[in-house]
């Protein structure tokens, strides 16, 4: 069968520049790529076709030689194959040319890897820690025990035997990766022995079997500043997973949880207590006492306070945790209307709604005048 023209393969036109060409086979590579469509040998073949098509068209010289004499300036080329040589043509040499070294075309399938005898760092990781509201308003200590990978003691954290070296992976020979035969390619994965590192430790470490850690439980102490809140994270650097191989320990990070208060609530840093006062102390007024996060506070009350009337303690809130001096008290006063009444205190109470005669209520007033115009009007 007659060879496509080569142009026609990567469906650009003659004169197109070698960036345009590089983008196209590109695109088409990732289309018809093995990987993508197992089985497929019609795919298998369109991705041989493109790559003994770019072989020819991404080389300057031999580019020339094709426009001139077309397929026949290849007919002797040594060893019947394809490329500069006669063997076989990377298609994912583009790829590295373009995004430089194993790059992300090489990571899409596969190719990118770490080198697993290198350092890694550790992992994070997340602790939630529940603490009382007295806690997170003024501050406080902490001693959590965390259990986590911990760095071995026998090796040091190598993973590797005391006086073992690190020798070329037997398996692969040092390069990484073992290549396997389908069809008319040859494949190439990473080495299930070394995992693409291509050297591997002579003798494992015992006690932690090459891992260069081991599960241990830790107790760490937090300094938890005045002002935090539900959500409020801290950083504890470097408790967090041992790295592999010596390399650095991850973070670990404290959420805090603050219980609610049974007298306060908190909105940001003001503070809101509920005070309850007598019927006699709301009429008269008094002098009482609130509490306060460090303490207690007098407060006056003036005479005919109503329910619900709130008084500002200043300062008295919560200190804000960047430093930004300290919320506000609200105190919101709640009347108590006696539930029992001995004999005495209703007769008392009975001469005094008589000399009332709702004089000393202007609201109650004021309410039914209106809902007296409204029955007015709705009668008309």
């Amino acid at each position: 069968m007659a060879k496509r023209d080569y142009y026609e393969v990567l469906g650009v036109e003659k004169g197109t520049g070698a960036e345009e060409i590089k983008k196209a086979y590109r695109k088409l590579a990732v289309k018809y790529h093995p990987d993508k469509n197992p089985g497929d040998k019609a795919a298998e073949e369109k991705f041989k076709e493109l790559g003994e098509a770019y072989e020819i068209l991404c080389d300057p010289q031999q580019r020339a030689a094709y426009d001139q004499y077309g397929h026949a300036a290849f007919d002797r080329r040594a060893g019947g194959g394809f490329g500069r040589a006669g063997g076989f043509h990377d298609p994912f040499d583009v790829f590295r040319e373009v995004f430089g070294g194993s790059g992300i075309f090489e990571d899409l399938f596969g190719g990118g890897r770490v080198d697993p005898t290198q350092p890694q760092r550790g992992e994070d990781l997340r602790y939630d820690l529940e603490i009382l509201f007295e806690e997170a308003a003024r501050g406080c200590e902490k001693e959590i025990t965390v259990t986590k990978p911990e760095r071995c003691d026998a090796c040091q954290g190598s993973g590797a035997e005391p006086g073992s070296r690190v020798q070329t992976c037997s398996t692969c020979g040092g390069r990484g990766q073992v290549v396997s035969a389908r069809g008319i390619f040859s494949i190439a994965q990473t080495c299930p022995h070394c995992q693409g590192a291509g050297r591997v430790v002579e003798r494992p470490c015992r006690a932690c079997r090459g891992h260069g850690r081991h599960e241990k439980s830790s107790k760490i102490k937090l300094r938890i500043p005045a002002g935090v809140d539900t959500g409020s994270r801290l950083r504890s650097a470097g408790n967090g997973e041992a790295g592999f191989r010596g390399g650095p320990a991850g973070d670990l990070y404290v959420v805090l949880h603050v219980r609610t208060h049974e007298m306060f609530q908190r909105d940001g840093d003001d503070l809101l207590c509920e005070v309850p006062v007598s019927f006699v102390q709301a009429v008269l007024g008094a002098d009482i006492e609130v509490p306060t996060l460090n303490g207690k506070n007098a407060i006056k009350i003036p005479p005919g306070t109503q329910p619900g009337a709130m008084f500002r303690l200043k300062g008295k809130g919560i200190k804000n945790v960047q430093g930004y001096g300290c919320g506000d008290l609200h105190v919101r006063i709640n009347v108590e209307v006696p539930t029992h009444l001995s004999g005495a205190q209703r007769v008392k109470l009975e001469e005094f709604a008589g000399l009332c005669n709702g004089k000393e209520s202007p609201m109650s007033q004021s309410f039914f005048e209106k809902a007296r115009k409204l029955f007015q009007s709705n009668r008309e």
